[in-house]
C-alpha cells in the first residue's frame, strides 16, 4: 500500500468522479483506475459502487476512509514537527541540570542564548547528576549540566565553570568571623554532609580524607539549599559549592585554604547519537562561549 494510492483513494471518495479526480490529481484516468483497482485488490474488498465515471463509497470504503483520513493527518503533523525540530529557528531542547545549578549557571546560559535564538524552546529538567545522566543515556534528554561523568563511557563533556567550596556556618559560631580556614581545623566539628551517593557526597568526602580526618556528621541532605537552611538552624557546619541565589542572613561563609575544594560543572551529551538542528546550534554556542 503506496501513499500515492491513499492520496488517490482520498480524492476520487471526495469528487466522487474518476473524471474529475483525475483531474484534480494531475494523473490520467487510466493510472487512477488502476491505482485504485490495485488498493481494493490488497484490501480484498471494493471500495465504491460505479455506476459509469461517477462512484460512491460504499460500506467498507466508508469505514476504511475513516480510516485513511486519520492516518494521514497524524503523519501530516508528524512530517510538521520533524520540520519544525529540522529548523534552528524553531525547535526544542531538553536539558537536564544539578539543583544547585538552577540559580545561577543555567539562567545566565539560557538568558545568553536565547538572545541569539529567541524562537528555540527549552524543556528543563532537575535533578542530581547520576538521574540526569540516565534520563540522557536512555534519550529523555539532549543535554545535561553535570559535574564530569567518569563511569558513563557514551558521554562527551566539555567543562563549563569551575566552582569553589567554601564552609559555612552559623552567624553566631565562633569560626563566623573568619575569613578563611583550613579543612582540617574543622576535625571536631558536627556536619550536615550531602548524601554520599550524590557526586557532591563523593567529592566532600574526598576532601575530608585530604584533611586527614572523617567528619561527624548530624545530617546528610540532598540539596544545598536545604543544608545551609540546617546549618542556619545551629544544627552544623557544612561544606558547600558557591551559590549566588542562597539567603546568607543567618549564616557565614569562609573560604578554606587547604586543601583546595573546588569542583568543575560541564556540559554532557551522548556521542554519535543524532542531533536536531536547535540542539546542534546549542552546542555550537556552548562550544563558542567556552
Amino acid at each position: 500500500m503506496e501513499w500515492n494510492q491513499l492520496q488517490y483513494f482520498q480524492t476520487v471518495a471526495q469528487l466522487e468522479h474518476f473524471t474529475r479526480a483525475s483531474e484534480t490529481l494531475s494523473v490520467s484516468q487510466p493510472t487512477l483506475s488502476r491505482a485504485i483497482a490495485r488498493l481494493e485488490e490488497e484490501l480484498g474488498v471494493p471500495l465504491f459502487d460505479r455506476q459509469g465515471r461517477s462512484v460512491s463509497l460504499n460500506r467498507y470504503g466508508q469505514i476504511f476512509l475513516n480510516r485513511v483520513n486519520r492516518g494521514m493527518q497524524e503523519i501530516s503533523k508528524g512530517l510538521e514537527e520533524i520540520q519544525n525540530l529540522a529548523d534552528c529557528s524553531d525547535g526544542n531542547i531538553s536539558l537536564g541540570f544539578l539543583p544547585s545549578q538552577g540559580s545561577s549557571l543555567v539562567p545566565d546560559l539560557l538568558g545568553l542564548f536565547r538572545k541569539d535564538y529567541p524562537t528555540i524552546r527549552f524543556q528543563l529538567y532537575q535533578n542530581i547528576t547520576n538521574n540526569i545522566l540516565d534520563q540522557l543515556e536512555s534519550s529523555k534528554l539532549d543535554f545535561c549540566i553535570c559535574t564530569e561523568p567518569h563511569s558513563y563511557k557514551n558521554v562527551k563533556w566539555i567543562a563549563l565553570s569551575t566552582e569553589e567550596l567554601f564552609v559555612i556556618v552559623p552567624k553566631a559560631h565562633p569560626l563566623a568571623q573568619k575569613s578563611s580556614i583550613k579543612l582540617k581545623e574543622l576535625a571536631e566539628e558536627s556536619f550536615i554532609i550531602f548524601k554520599r551517593e550524590l557526586t557532591l557526597g563523593e567529592m566532600t568526602d574526598r576532601f575530608f580524607k585530604e584533611a586527614g580526618f572523617i567528619p561527624k556528621v548530624t545530617f546528610e541532605g540532598e540539596e544545598v539549599g536545604t543544608i545551609a537552611g540546617l546549618v542556619a538552624a545551629n544544627l552544623g557546619i557544612a561544606l558547600i559549592p558557591h551559590n549566588k541565589g542562597l539567603d546568607m542572613t543567618e549564616i557565614a561563609q569562609l573560604r578554606i585554604s587547604e586543601p583546595t575544594c573546588q569542583r568543575t560543572i560541564g556540559l554532557a551529551w551522548i556521542k554519535n547519537r543524532y542531533m536536531s538542528p536547535a540542539a546542534l546550534c546549542f552546542l555550537k554556542f556552548i562550544r563558542n562561549h567556552f
